[in-house]
Formats: structure tokens, sequence, C-alpha cells
């Protein structure tokens, strides 16, 4: 999810990786666990972090503690002698005006300028004009995401397009319970270590040479990736800090010409292969189960939804993931071909961090058991959210996560507030007719150019993904335009079930077009190996390169699946 999911960052520059620190990437009210494992690379060693978003997004760390002598010298003064005014300046406070009054202008030339059509009601003209208002803020950020989505959620009420119970109904959907638990779930593989032990296990079996370095770490991700359904705690808490000390290791360095040894291929492997992980199980990316939630409020129910996504996706996802890294090693080649100390300093890791815990075992079990239930729950009877919610309980009973952990997952508790919004009013919208309304004008214009509905396909799937350069979140860009693409898909003449899932996997392949697509874009920039032209380069080479691969290989498997 999910550059939502860094308001719980630190631009602070002091902020550095372990290869072992596996602390979680949402703030922490208290010290990381005493069980983590010591690192074999003093954090020291690792440079400070650019951010490449704005400073507002992240949550700043405490004050470093003055020095000793300072605060000596600072004691020894008279007191009445006079000190000289310092004055810190304090970050601004409430909505930055400019993006607040363009976001309000927009709602408020739609609801008072634009006339209504006449198969609008004016209770559904009004609701798309707060909506209106609410994505745009999302984009241009005068408030926090979800303190802007509450001011929709209250304009709402206040303005009387919708009832206090209406506009609060989402808040009980199961999906967005699923994606807050699903944060949790991360939490734990950050917290035991299993995630780092499992990606390590990966380097020292095939990190002889940089390819296979490479390949063990997509491996990796694609294994651990539908139990830890956090693309951005997977790439901080797991993937970056091995990463970074692989490459300080082999003198690759951020910021200079070194970094093109080891490090900048790396990180440019890892980042375009996330798409693909994510985009393999339904589990492995928040915006997934939202892409599947707002299918089924059009009408579109996907049976057994987990075995369904995997098997439409396993085959045009693996090619891509077996693919990437050798794409990326001729059009983006490391200086240093072979990484014979790799392995060994894998296997140091290893042995430094010891037999595995108690905790390890119990996250695997326990994940196992979840797993096994979202892949067989159609068939039990149990729904994938409550799947979940056994696993936690099992979790907090055996202490491998406490209710403190959970309560200091900020990032679950705002997704559940601006998720709810968003899908609540997207609802409405469908419910008062919008959509269909909306649906219709593009089918007219479809029909108009007598394009059949393989080539909508084409167009609106494109147009999808490119509207991605405009947006810094993955699932703000699914709760603005999903529903909306989906109806023109239908009205297209689209096959519903193959409209949806592609839209679906399609959100998470746009997540590394830029340094600010998506969460883990932002974690992988800010290392500091990639320089910001290289960003956009690659990432649209790679995002055609997909395009070909899924658009060749998905439909013939898609055929073969009967999803056309």
């Amino acid at each position: 999810m999910e550059s939502l999911a860094l308001h719980s960052f630190s631009t602070a520059t002091t902020t550095s990786f372990s290869i072992s620190s596996r602390t979680s990437l949402h703030l922490r009210s208290k010290p990381i666990s005493k069980s983590s494992h010591p690192s074999i690379f003093p954090s020291s060693s690792f440079p400070t972090l650019r951010s490449p978003l704005k400073p507002l997004l992240f949550s700043p760390l405490s004050k470093q503690p003055k020095p000793l002598l300072s605060l000596i010298c600072s004691n020894s003064q008279n007191d009445n002698s006079p000190h000289p005014e310092t004055t810190t300046p304090s970050p601004p406070q409430g909505a930055k005006l400019l993006p607040f009054f363009v976001s309000i202008s927009i709602g408020l030339i739609v609801r008072f300028l634009v006339p209504k059509p006449v198969d609008v009601t004016p209770q559904a003209w009004q609701l798309l004009a707060i909506f209106l208002s609410t994505i745009a803020g999302l984009v241009l950020s005068p408030l926090p995401v979800g303190a802007w989505a509450f001011l929709g959620l209250t304009t709402s009420i206040v303005t009387r397009t919708l009832p206090f119970t209406t506009a609060f109904s989402a808040f009980t959907n199961e999906v967005i319970w699923l994606i807050v638990i699903s944060f949790f779930f991360a939490r734990g593989f950050v917290k035991t270590g299993l995630g780092d032990r499992i990606a390590t296990y990966f380097v020292k079996c095939l990190g002889k040479s940089t390819l296979g370095l490479s390949y063990g770490l997509t491996l990796s991700e694609a294994l651990i990736a539908p139990a830890m359904p956090s693309t951005t705690a997977r790439a901080g808490g797991v993937f970056l800090p091995i990463i970074k000390s692989l490459s300080l290791s082999a003198g690759s360095r951020p910021g200079d010409s070194s970094s093109r040894k080891l490090g900048s291929y790396l990180i440019q492997s890892q980042f375009q292969c996330t798409g693909n992980s994510s985009a393999l199980f339904l589990t492995a990316a928040a915006q997934n189960l939202l892409c599947l939630k707002l299918a089924e409020e059009l009408g579109i129910i996907i049976s057994n939804p987990w075995v369904s996504w995997f098997k439409a996706a396993s085959l045009p996802a693996l090619v891509s993931l077996l693919a990437t890294p050798l794409i990326l090693y001729n059009l983006y080649p490391p200086e240093i071909k072979d990484t014979p100390d790799a392995p060994a300093m894998a296997a140091k890791k290893l042995e430094n961090m010891g037999p595995v815990t108690r905790n390890e075992w119990i996250m695997v079990a326990t994940m196992l058991f979840a797993v096994t239930l979202w892949v067989c729950g159609e068939t039990l009877g149990i729904p994938s959210v409550v799947a979940a919610m056994i696993g936690l309980s099992i979790l907090l009973l055996l202490g491998v996560l406490d209710w403190d952990d959970c309560l200091s997952e900020k990032s679950a508790w705002d997704t559940l507030a601006w998720f709810a919004v968003l899908v609540g009013m997207a609802g409405q919208l469908t419910n008062l007719g919008i959509v269909s309304w909306m649906s219709g004008c593009v089918a007219k214009i479809l029909q108009s150019l007598s394009l059949s509905w393989l080539a909508a396909f084409g167009v609106l799937q494109a147009s999808y993904f490119f509207i991605h350069y405009l947006f810094a979140s993955q699932t703000g860009h699914v709760g603005a335009l999903y529903s909306a693409f989906l109806a023109m898909h239908l009205a297209a003449g689209v096959p519903g079930v193959l409209a949806a899932l592609a839209l679906a996997y399609n959100t998470n392949l746009f997540g590394a077009i830029t340094h600010y697509s998506s969460g883990q874009a932002a974690v992988y920039y800010g290392a500091g190996y990639v320089d910001l032209p290289d960003v956009f380069k690659m990432g649209f080479v790679m995002a055609s390169i997909n395009a070909i691969i899924w658009g060749v290989v998905g439909t013939f498997w898609w055929k073969f699946l009967g999803l056309f």
C-alpha cells in the first residue's frame, strides 16, 4: 500500500538501516524487542537516507539529547546572566492553503457551476462534488490523508447528503478490517525476524554471483509476500537492510560513482520485482483486497477469490519475476558480476541469529494456518477476515505480538479511517446511479469510435496505468479511479471478471514507475543508490516490458482459463 504507510517513516537524516534491525516501518511507541539479533554490520556504517517526498508526509523523530559537555556548560552559567533568545521555528500548523483551496474549489465548481445531468439526482450530484474534493485532497495533501477523509465524511453529513449511519456504514466492511489485520501480520514478521531469516537463507544459497543474489532476493520476497501484506514493510523492514549491507561490504556506497558496483542494480531489480510479487497473491498487498471489494459493489463476484486470483496471475507474474533480474542485468548492469563473499556473509549472519526462535516457529505455523484458511475458506465456510482474526488471536495469545504492538501500528488505524470513507462514498455513488451514468457516457463514446471490446480493454488499461504518474499512492489511485474504470470496461463489453482482475494486477505493476508511485518506491529511492533520472527511465522501460509480458502471456493464459 502504500505510500500512505510512509506517514510513519521519519525524515530525520540520522536514521540508518541495519541488516538485522528488523524494526517495523510503522512508528513504534516503545523500543525494539530485545529478541532482535545483532547485526554483523554496524549500523553506523550506513549512510543517511534521502527523502523524495515532502517532509510533512513524515513523522519526525524526537530530538537527540544534548552532549554532556553542552549540558555542563549550560548549567554552569549564571542564572541571572542574560541568555540570547533562541527560537526554533515551529512546523506549519493546519491545512496547507493552496492545496486546500484547490481541492475545495474542484468540488464547488462541480456542485454549482457544472450543469447537473438530467439523469442524475441532486443528492447524487452533491455527493459526487464532495467525493471529487476528497480525491483531490488525497492527491494534493492539504492535510494528512486520514484527516482530509474525515473532513469529507463530515461534509457529507453536515450538508445532509448522507445520513450518519450510511456515511459510517463502511467502517464495518470485512475487507477493510482484513487490511488492518494485515498490518499486524507484517509487524509480526519484522518483530520476530522471520522475514530477515528467510531472505538471508536465499542469499546463502543463491548469492555467489550478482545475478544469483538478485534472484535469491526476488524469490524470497515472492515467498514472504502472501503472509506479509505490506510492500513497504517488506522493502524497508527486510530487503533494504540486506541489500545495503551486501553493497557496502562490496565497496558500493550510495551517492557516489561506486553505487553502480552493486547497490544500484540490486535496488532496481528488487524494486521492479516487487510489483509482480504483489500481483501474484491476493494477500500480498492491501490494495488487492480493496479492488475486489469495489468490484463486488459493481456486481462482479469472484468465487474463491484467493485461488482465483493466484490462478489468473500465476503464469504472467512468474514469467515477469524470472525475466526482470536478467533484463535489468543487461539494461542496467552492475560493475561487480561475482559476489563470492555473499554466501559466507549470510552464513555468518545466520550463525549470529542462532537457531529459529519459538516466536518464529509460531509465526510460521500461524501464517501457514491462515493461508490454508484463505485458500479453503469458501469450502469451510470461513470468510477471509475471520481467518485473519483467528491468526491474530493466536499471535496475541502466545505472546508473539502484544496489544501495544497493534496500538502502535498507526498506519493500520489511519488506513481504517480513510479507506472506510472512500469505500463508503464510492458505494453510495454506485447506489445513487453516478457510476452507471458515467459508464453510459463512456460507452457511447467508445461505440462512436467503433472499438471492439478488446481494443477498448487495451485503451482503458493503458489509461488507468499512466494516470498513476499523477498519484503518490496505489491505494489512493484505487479509491479514486478503480470503480469508474471498471464501470467503463463493463460498458464497453469487457468480461467482468477479466476487467476486475486486470485492473487490480495493473495497480501493483505501476508501483515502480516513479520514486513517489508507492511506499516501496520511496523506501528504495531513499537509500540513495539510484539517481532520479534512472528511476524514471527504468521505471518506464520496465513498465513497457511488463505490459508486453502480461499482455502476451496473460492473454493466452486467461483465454485458457476461460476468463473470456
